[in-house]
């Protein structure tokens, strides 16, 4: 049914814009509240909490790895919310796992897909950081070439891995018996 999908396509969403604009504007900690409750509104709707959250904390600690070590070397840096100079912010952590609460729902179309889940990775990842940019939220180093190349190399690997972990659970979905 499109409902479940639709709705988590609308949770990410505003999470997503919440806490890149909250970034953006200097209010770091407000924009990931939201993204955060709504990843929590996410859990408390799926069907096997125990896989989900295990999915999103998973997704939580990649992105802390990859974007940490990204501004470690120079390629992003945060203009808010860093809490430990050598870690990224925690709001992008939850934007990570906010961006996993999709693969069983509204992108589960690149479920068993690891061509279609690479090329999603090595173009949105990027584009999503240039996105943030625009919006205050990022800055990606220089030269910019650079930055691009690596966090698409980077999201090359991270989204088909992600998916698979995604995949090994295929009765996910969402308990909303009014919809349905």
């Amino acid at each position: 049914m499109k409902s479940p999908t639709l709705l988590n396509y609308a949770l990410y969403q505003i999470g997503w814009i919440a806490a890149v604009v909250g970034a953006g504007q200097g209010h770091p900690w407000l924009g990931m509240g939201v993204a955060l409750a709504l990843l929590v509104g996410h859990l408390v709707l799926a069907r096997r909490r125990r896989s989900e959250l295990r999915l999103v904390v998973a997704a939580g600690l990649t992105g802390l790895a990859i974007d940490s070590t990204q501004a470690a070397v120079g390629l992003l840096s945060f203009p808010s919310g860093v809490v430990v100079s050598w870690l990224c912010p925690p709001w992008i952590v939850v934007m990570w796992m906010q961006f996993a609460s999709t693969f069983r729902f509204s992108l589960r179309w690149l479920v068993g897909r690891p061509l279609r889940a690479l090329i999603f990775g090595a173009v949105g990842g990027p584009l999503a950081y240039v996105i943030g940019e625009r919006l205050g939220a990022v800055e990606l180093g220089s030269p910019r070439v650079v930055s691009l190349l690596v966090l698409s190399l980077a999201w090359t690997v991270a989204v088909p891995t992600l998916m698979w972990l995604a995949g090994r659970d295929r009765h996910a979905g969402y308990r909303l018996p009014l919809i349905y």
